[in-house]
């Protein structure tokens, strides 16, 4: 606790210290600093990383949280936040989550960004059970929680990845197929009765394409990679950039479920690779190399 104490104010009334064990990264955080959303000096220094898992050390008044009552001592989540990059971070404590007991302090950091964006795919194209659902990326971070959410609530997942990704798919409950030329041809195959819903996580023109071929009303379309193509075919585009959806009311209420599906066994968290925090420079490129099935994980 020396460190953290060091870096950090007490915490004010309903903030809670966390002492950090865990901080998830996304592909947001390298995009801050890349010029991906401009290039304004003014926003620097860049505090880094929107969610973390740790042990509270130390609370401001009697913190409520989405949960319930935060206490010294108490195993968390945090989301969201800013910083989450450190050895300690002071939070509000409605962004304090009490982790489930189920999960490692690794695991839980990668919990919330992706599965509340996937939350929001899911109730944005209204897909419920009954529904055939096509997810584009499902190996990534949003994709895998989209495929096991989808599933367990009853609805048929056709899941694009690579090859190397389809036993993994298939353990989840998903129907894999590989991407690529031919693609909407295989998915016909696979679902002759049709398609009713998609969401696209990857932003290829091929994605796009072929879900709007497939999903006969635009609405039950979603995208969380906005580009003009989507824009002009008319599919929903969801997340921070211009002109999509941020869906914060959805976001924020899909916490506390994804803590129920983690704690009912039907979502977990895959962790793909861990690093040291004095390696982040060394997480960020395997993260923008895109090939990562799973969560990368920052220990501090």
């Amino acid at each position: 606790m020396s460190t953290i104490r060091a870096t950090l104010s007490s915490p004010e009334y309903d903030e809670v210290l966390i002492e950090v064990r865990a901080a998830g990264t996304n592909p947001v955080d390298f995009k801050l600093y890349s010029g991906s959303y401009g290039g304004d000096s003014a926003a620097l220094p860049l505090p880094l990383g929107f969610e973390a898992s740790g042990i509270v050390r130390e609370v401001g008044g009697e913190p409520q949280g989405p949960c319930g009552p935060i206490a010294v001592g108490d195993e968390v989540i945090a989301y969201r936040v800013t910083g989450a990059y450190a050895t300690g971070i002071v939070a509000p404590a409605n962004a304090v989550l009490a982790k489930p007991a189920s999960m490692s302090f690794e695991e839980a950091s990668g919990l919330m960004l992706v599965g509340v964006t996937a939350v929001h795919a899911l109730k944005a194209t209204a897909t419920r059970g009954g529904d055939t659902l096509l997810v584009h990326g499902a190996s990534g971070g949003v994709g895998l929680m989209a495929v096991q959410i989808a599933v367990a609530d009853g609805v048929r997942v056709i899941a694009t990845a690579n090859s190397s990704q389809h036993d993994l798919l298939r353990a989840l409950g998903a129907e894999p197929v590989v991407y690529g030329y031919g693609l909407l041809e295989r998915i016909q195959e696979m679902a002759p009765e049709g398609v009713t819903t998609a969401i696209d996580l990857v932003g290829t023109d091929e994605a796009i394409d072929v879900s709007r071929a497939l999903v006969k009303d635009p609405q039950r379309l979603a995208t969380i990679v906005s580009t003009e193509r989507s824009r002009a075919l008319g599919v929903q585009a969801l997340g921070g950039g211009p002109g999509s959806d941020p869906g914060v009311a959805i976001r924020q209420a899909a916490r506390v479920e994804l803590l129920r599906r983690v704690q009912d066994g039907t979502l977990r968290v895959i962790v793909a690779a861990t690093y040291p925090l004095s390696e982040t420079a060394s997480a960020h490129r395997e993260l923008a190399d895109g090939h990562a099935h799973g969560k990368i994980v920052l220990i501090p």
